[in-house]
């Protein structure tokens, strides 16, 4: 389960990587055993070569201590840390690595924004990183982007899908895990309650509908009735 803060710098960094013309995607599962890159990014430069960005990204210090495999495969290797991890860990970083710091934008200043902000925060370069050759074979490696390209196009369809792919029973199932954020003092927030509420006020508008309906029936075979006796 992915932290709010790793959250955070996920689509802030998707975003950066947009607006440098590049195309990025996460956990991309590379070649050959070389782990899983956290977010990869591809640029076909005017020079016409491709060129490779990985992201590692940490937001404590036994992350950045733990074992898991660092995928550093690509021309530009970086961590993308939180400004308080970068100034702790900072001596720890190898030299040919960089590192996108990342802040939060202030509240103030996001209310006194009169354009729309797309992301929580935003990355600084704190260290450049050092150019390497991509060891791994190009077309594999591209082939391993494009089918992380294509599990991301999944899971947008699916939400633009809506839950009208998912069975009862897992739906009835999402339902009860919302019911442990219950907030008995904050009722309107509950969204238990306003499913409820939503479900019952349907229920009876679509029994007014049925109502009205059989209303109208009845009206037409009564007027029926009279014009037949009284021909």
């Amino acid at each position: 389960m992915k932290t709010k803060l790793t959250l955070e710098l996920e689509k802030t960094l998707y975003e950066t990587c947009v607006e440098a013309g590049s195309i990025a995607v996460e956990e991309v599962t590379m070649p050959d055993d070389q782990g899983i890159v956290d977010t990869l990014s591809y640029q076909h430069l005017p020079s016409g070569e491709d060129e490779w960005r990985c992201y590692e990204l940490k937001v404590t210090k036994s992350d950045f201590h733990s074992h898991a495999k660092l995928s550093f495969i690509g021309n530009y290797n970086y961590f993308v840390l939180p400004l308080s991890l970068y100034q702790d860990i900072k001596t720890e970083i190898p030299p040919e690595i960089g590192v996108l710091s990342y802040q939060k934008y202030d509240p103030d200043q996001l209310a006194a924004s009169t354009e729309p902000v797309l992301t929580p925060g935003y990355l600084t370069v704190e260290k450049k990183p050092r150019y390497q050759e991509v060891t791994l074979d190009q077309g594999e490696l591209m082939r391993h982007f494009l089918y992380s390209l294509a599990r991301e196009v999944r899971k947008a369809k699916r939400v633009e899908t809506g839950i009208s792919q998912y069975p009862t029973e897992r739906l009835f199932k999402e339902l009860k895990k919302r019911h442990q954020h219950y907030d008995i003092y904050d009722p309107e927030n509950n969204f238990y309650d306003r499913f409820i509420d939503e479900t019952r006020t349907n229920t009876i508008t679509a029994l007014q509908e049925e109502v009205d309906a059989l209303n109208l029936e009845i009206a037409k075979l009564q007027r029926q009735l009279y014009e037949a006796k009284h021909k």
